[in-house]
């Protein structure tokens, strides 16, 4: 038991850091001949820890308190941005300020124009914006030429990058949103938390009323094999039909169950229910998670003219992603099962840490409250 303890503590302590969406700003630039014309999209909480916005200190901003900022947003952000097209720097100035509501919170909108001396060739951007802050910041551009998109990620070891127009493909527009769904599988903690804690029993067996680890590796791969492939079909589905606007849920709804299906995935390996059906869970669950998929993939932006490439792209990413996690984690586990340190702190410990974290994220997501800092 006090193994379980100091396995629950360690968890959320590390965890908490990550409980809630990474700090992300969203770029978009179209160009047309010498002129870029920009729109970048920053959360508020980000520009508050950065500048300062809330005037009185009553934890709101308002829209009052940010257009007494808007000249200090436009400074800071701008000189965190360079364009250039052909190697020579092109001018930014701020056009417009608005705000704007994603699936995490508020957002100011700042829009800006760039004149560039040369007017073609390849398109340079580069990015600094809260590094010195935030070092897991990432800034997710993008470029808009000629019909065709273009995406990025840019962070601390990518804060430089150069995009040849001319040479845009539709190839290139699908593996970019490949690196999209990738990464955001990985910083998608509460779905990778939910298909880890269905894939904790995989090693064993329930025989009776105990779990009793498995002889062979195939059993367990199999097992694996259903659970991922449920999981997969299910958010598939969901993510096609949320992004192509067919359905659509209220995204507080969405958040909620899908720390639900945390808490009850974690839960059911602490007091099994289901113990030899849990791809259904999967399933059951990953068509919620498809809804959390598509909310990160309209804060990215779908390009009218290739969407059904791009989807198919993210998709692809989210899986490739998915399928990294699953390789680290079925060895490992594997190798694991029969031991103390598997049974106790890692099932055990580390299911009740899930139940313990995502409880709390259920209670932020559906009362609207802040447990975790």
């Amino acid at each position: 038991m006090r193994a379980i303890v100091i396995a629950v503590v360690l968890f959320c302590w590390g965890a908490v850091a990550h409980a809630h969406k990474p700090s992300d700003s969203y770029l978009i630039l179209k160009v047309s001949d010498s002129r870029v014309e920009g729109q970048w999209d920053i959360a508020l909480r980000d520009l508050e820890y950065a500048i300062g916005l809330d005037a009185n200190g009553d934890g709101d901003i308002t829209w009052g308190e940010l257009s007494a900022r808007q000249g200090a947003v436009a400074s800071y952000a701008l000189a965190r941005l360079k364009v250039a097209v052909r190697g020579a720097a092109c001018t930014l100035q701020a056009t417009d300020h608005l705000v704007d509501q994603h699936s995490d919170g508020a957002y100011a909108v700042l829009r800006f124009a760039a004149t560039c001396p040369e007017a073609t060739g390849p398109l340079t951007v580069g990015y600094t914006l809260f590094f010195d802050l935030d070092p897991t910041h990432r800034g997710l551009a993008r470029i808009e030429s000629a019909g065709l998109t273009q995406t990025a990620v840019l962070s601390p070891e990518r804060r430089e990058q150069t995009f040849d127009l001319a040479a845009s493909s539709v190839w290139q527009q699908m593996w970019a949103y490949v690196r999209e769904g990738v990464w955001h599988i990985w910083i998608g903690f509460d779905h990778v938390l939910f298909l880890l804690s269905l894939l904790l029993p995989a090693v064993w067996l329930r025989v009776g009323r105990q779990w009793q680890p498995v002889l062979r590796f195939a059993t367990a791969f199999w097992d694996v094999l259903r659970v991922v492939t449920a999981f997969t079909v299910a958010h598939s589905i969901t993510l096609s039909l949320a992004a192509l606007q067919v359905v659509s849920l209220p995204s507080r709804l969405v958040e909620s169950v899908i720390a639900a299906s945390v808490v009850l995935a974690a839960l059911n390996n602490v007091y099994p229910v289901v113990s030899t059906g849990r791809w259904i869970m999967a399933f059951s669950f990953g068509l919620i998670h498809g809804f959390g998929f598509a909310s990160v993939l309209a804060d990215l932006g779908l390009p009218r003219g290739s969407l059904v490439t791009a989807l198919f792209g993210f998709n692809v990413g989210v899986e490739l992603g998915q399928l990294a996690i699953v390789a680290v984690f079925l060895p490992v586990a594997y190798a694991l099962r029969a031991t103390w340190f598997y049974r106790r702190v890692i099932f055990l410990g580390g299911s009740a840490a899930v139940v313990v974290l995502a409880g709390a994220w259920l209670l932020e997501r559906a009362l609207n409250i802040r447990l975790l800092s």
